[in-house]
């Protein structure tokens, strides 16, 4: 007998909307919860393209790779906008629901972490924060010992013969990247001559096109932050819009911004 596939069974809509619990009374808490659930969504279905794109580059195979990327930058926006919906939330109507909050925080978003581990900002303290759910410690782990989408990319650059400096090819993946002069100057040929390096050109670009989406989520969510709760401490214990402030600083690939003053 076959089974009969609805709209609300496919999607397991029962499930789902039964996944928004209110702690408080409080009428915008339902917002707050569906925004963040949301993004959590999106996020999964980013990771989802990004590990598929990091393998078409180690393959070789960048065509693919091009399309999950500039899907990954359409996720980002719908991402960015969730914020003008979030930001209609007043201070007044947060205070009411804050402290049922706990130490929960955005801070400690897994897939959040996991993303920026994929494009390069790599921190093993952020590890450790998982200590007590093995899986998710696992997968952080492993996501942390693994080449980012911009080592795969300097990899690329050296199999088609740029110069690319052995201690970034050799490099100890679990830290951040830092920028090189001999990779602004691969780069730098890539952009002199895009005819000859079409897809190593439009690899590039679809790098920047994230990083541009990630700054701007960025500062969706330090300005949504700085509207909300002005200059206090976030729950999780972070300094709140100082911090984000801060984070705003970081970037995934140094080289492909700094080669645009080069040219």
């Amino acid at each position: 007998m076959t089974e009969t596939i609805t709209y609300r069974s496919y999607l397991a809509l029962p499930d789902l909307l039964a996944c928004q619990r209110p702690l408080t009374e409080a009428h915008d808490e339902l917002l707050f919860i569906a925004i963040h659930q949301a993004s959590e969504i999106w996020l999964k279905l980013a990771l989802h393209e990004l590990r598929a794109a990091r393998q078409h580059i180690i393959d070789d195979d960048l065509a693919p790779a091009f399309k999950m990327m500039a899907r990954v930058a359409r996720i980002q926006a719908q991402m960015i906008q969730s914020w003008e919906v979030l930001a209609t939330m007043t201070p007044a109507d947060y205070t009411t629901m804050r402290g049922r909050l706990g130490t929960s925080s955005g801070f400690q978003s897994d897939q959040y972490r996991e993303i920026e581990f994929m494009l390069g900002n790599k921190n093993a303290e952020m590890v450790q924060l998982h200590v007590d759910e093995p899986e998710v410690h696992q997968r952080l782990r492993a996501a942390l010992n693994a080449p980012s989408l911009y080592d795969e990319a300097l990899e690329l650059l050296a199999r088609r013969g740029f110069a690319i400096p052995a201690d970034r090819l050799q490099r100890d993946v679990t830290l951040p990247y830092v920028g090189s002069s001999e990779v602004e100057a691969a780069w730098a040929m890539v952009y002199a001559h895009p005819n000859t390096y079409w897809d190593l050109y439009e690899l590039a670009e679809k790098l920047v096109d994230i990083e541009y989406h990630v700054q701007l989520w960025r500062f969706g969510h330090l300005k949504t932050v700085e509207r909300v709760i002005g200059f206090k401490t976030g729950t999780g214990g972070t300094a709140g819009v100082h911090y984000l402030a801060k984070v705003l600083e970081t970037t995934f690939f140094p080289e492909l911004l700094s080669v645009r003053t080069r040219l």
